[in-house]
């Protein structure tokens, strides 16, 4: 009953210092490389010069972990100092100056390159430096490639059948698809055909937002950054994509998960045909099958990274099953390289086969991790519920779990 926790992170990330990806890029672009380098190393400058305290002190503190964002044996300590047996492996591992990402800003921030030419040069160069990062330790590693689909539907579904052919296990699309077609479009059904057959799931990762419209209000970006990467996952729901896709899953990571409580129940209400929206709730008919939150768990996953306390006193509304947390290794927001304590402090309260659940179990089902081999690694490094201040015989309740979702009983 006091077994070691087999955690997996669903948010963590790696990338090599933008000038070591050349080994890696295609030739032809080489001498628009060395441009973008240069305008790299002009904005860590700039970023140094506003917040210089900051980051020289979590970059000296930390210096040697966070080489583990492209050393292999070093991620490997890393992950295992903090009781981590598999992980999720998202690009731009510096998230504070931007030096160790993409090419031409291929990661995060794909959909705002303008050049579908150099979008995908640099996207390919990263996802031939995570399939070698992760074919050193592919045990521990699911490899999330980037594929920006906006720019070209058929180059993305070529990176999707390269990426299941090397190992990966996801693909990472734009968040914003500007002045290109959005993912309700047809035109996109080969890509998420494509992703479906291979078993990869499709994400958004927090990060890109309008920042143009902010101006240097940087509170304006805190407000809306969420909403931007968790906008893609109404407009597959309700177009039908997961009808036309069963066997599509589609996750949003580092968005938090504060925000599925309403979205699941006033979809709910919406499309159940409430007081309110009768007269509209018709014209979604063959959409969906079912209540829109019955997609959540099924095709619908949230990379909760971090979550909060007031996310974790959510979790059976959100859902154990749909809500993975994550480390956001090496990002300094992220609990890394203090995993265990933050472990101990959010979670003591919390019953033991809801936090396997968030832990491990949802990320093992979404991901297609080997169960058996991490199990080898967890029992070697991963916390108990004693270390975590937890009863081990501690249950969650099946009647809280029922009243979380309180608003489905109404609509029945």
């Amino acid at each position: 009953m006091n077994e070691r926790y087999l955690i997996i992170s669903s948010d963590c990330h790696a990338g090599l210092p933008c000038e070591e990806y050349r080994p890696y890029l295609d030739p032809r672009y080489l001498d628009a490389f060395d441009d973008f380098l240069a305008e790299r190393a002009a904005n860590r400058s700039q970023a140094l010069a506003l917040n210089y305290d900051y980051i020289h002190d979590w970059e000296s503190t930390n210096e040697e972990g966070l080489r583990g964002a492209f050393d292999s044996d070093q991620r490997d300590k890393e992950l295992d100092a903090d009781g981590v047996a598999g992980e999720v492996i998202f690009p731009d591992a510096d998230a504070i100056t931007g030096m160790e990402s993409p090419p031409f800003g291929a990661g995060l921030s794909a959909g705002a390159i303008a050049d579908p030419e150099l979008a995908f040069a640099g996207a390919r160069a990263h996802n031939r430096f995570l399939a070698d990062l992760v074919a050193a330790s592919p045990a521990h590693r699911a490899g999330v490639a980037l594929v920006p689909v906006t720019h070209d539907v058929q180059r993305g579904v070529a990176e999707v059948e390269w990426a299941a052919e090397h190992g990966l296990r996801g693909v990472m699309i734009p968040t914003m698809w500007h002045d290109r077609p959005a993912y309700h479009e047809r035109s996109y059904d080969d890509f998420w055909a494509a992703c479906a057959a291979n078993g990869l799931p499709v994400h958004t990762h927090s990060g890109e937002a309008p920042r143009d419209e902010y101006g240097d209000h940087i509170g304006i970006y805190l407000a809306e950054v969420y909403w931007w990467a968790v906008r893609p996952m109404w407009h597959l729901l309700f177009s039908g994509v997961f009808e036309r896709f069963p066997d599509l899953k589609y996750v949003v990571t580092e968005a938090g998960a504060f925000w599925a409580q309403d979205l699941k129940w006033k979809w709910d209400v919406y499309m159940g045909g409430g007081h309110t929206t009768k007269k509209m709730a018709a014209l979604m008919t063959g959409k969906l099958s079912t209540l829109p939150s019955e997609y959540f768990g099924t095709n619908l996953f949230i990379g909760a990274s971090t979550m909060s306390a007031e996310e974790i006193r959510r979790r059976h509304v959100i859902g154990c099953d749909v809500a993975m947390w994550g480390t956001d290794y090496p990002h300094p927001e992220g609990t890394w390289p203090h995993t265990a304590e933050r472990l101990r402090r959010d979670f003591a309260s919390v019953p033991v086969d809801d936090c396997e659940q968030l832990f491990g179990a949802t990320a093992a089902r979404v991901y297609g991790f080997d169960v058996a081999t991490l199990r080898g690694i967890a029992d070697r490094i991963g916390p108990t519920p004693t270390d975590l201040g937890q009863d081990p015989a501690r249950r969650s309740d099946p009647a809280d779990v029922a009243a979380a979702q309180w608003w489905k009983a109404e609509l029945a």
